[in-house]
């Protein structure tokens, strides 16, 4: 392939280019919970410049492609080995950084609110979306993902029917998770500390940052590979 064009979904060009990401996050494009539909309607409804968007993407895919990069065919792979995938690279990730990121979030509202009144909203979005993640992770790890690897085994209608279901509340959390990061960016303005921020407030808005980076990529693999196998 050559170039993208406005007929591509953003959920697509992620899998065939894994930095557009990078680009789709600083426009505010979704590529997780509303990354399948055509660039063309998203530029449409939030009037975004279609050919600096295109060309910035296309300019950049052009010289991805001249380096030498490994890209993983996540379509390729079976449900099982996609899970341990998820649960071993994500869901770790979130247990280990969503306590830790907690403190920091506290720290700064409770050092910095006065002056800074936004981090009284980011406490309590940051809280709800370590309690819906947490949640999140439980009903996957202990009831859909051990159903999807029994699915994998013996397929059956009756699973099936139990997975579908399972999958529609999964995809609904996405959604508000994925909302929830989008109103953090938005009153942070995109990560950025004032110009006064000291090293904990720094360190805070990078940590959002990263969790943000990989939350989203989290989603869209279960939302565009995992759940569509099925």
């Amino acid at each position: 392939m050559t170039e993208f064009t406005i007929e591509h979904k953003p959920a697509d060009i992620v899998k065939m280019y894994p930095k557009a990401s990078d680009l789709f996050k600083k426009k505010r494009i979704d590529f997780c919970c509303g990354g399948d539909r055509p660039l063309a309607e998203i530029f449409k409804e939030r009037n975004i410049d279609e050919e600096e968007v295109m060309g910035e993407l296309n300019l950049s895919y052009q010289n991805w492609q001249k380096e030498d990069h490994e890209v993983i065919d996540w379509d390729a792979k079976a449900p099982g080995e996609l899970i341990d995938h998820i649960v071993h690279t994500h869901h770790a990730y979130l247990c280990e950084e969503l306590p830790a990121l907690g403190k920091f979030v506290s720290k700064i509202f409770r050092v910095h609110g006065k002056n800074h009144p936004h981090l009284k909203e980011l406490h309590k979005l940051y809280n709800a979306f370590k309690t819906e993640m947490e949640e999140h992770s439980v009903k996957e790890e202990e009831e859909v993902f051990p159903l999807i690897k029994e699915y994998e085994e013996n397929p059956s209608d009756q699973l099936l029917e139990q997975i579908h279901l399972a999958n529609g509340d999964l995809e609904d959390e996405h959604d508000t998770c994925g909302n929830i990061l989008k109103r953090m960016r938005e009153i942070t303005e995109g990560f950025q500390p004032p110009i006064d921020a000291c090293n904990s407030y720094r360190i805070t808005y990078a940590r959002l940052a990263e969790l943000e980076s990989d939350t989203f990529q989290h989603i869209h693999l279960e939302n565009h590979v995992l759940f569509k196998k099925l």
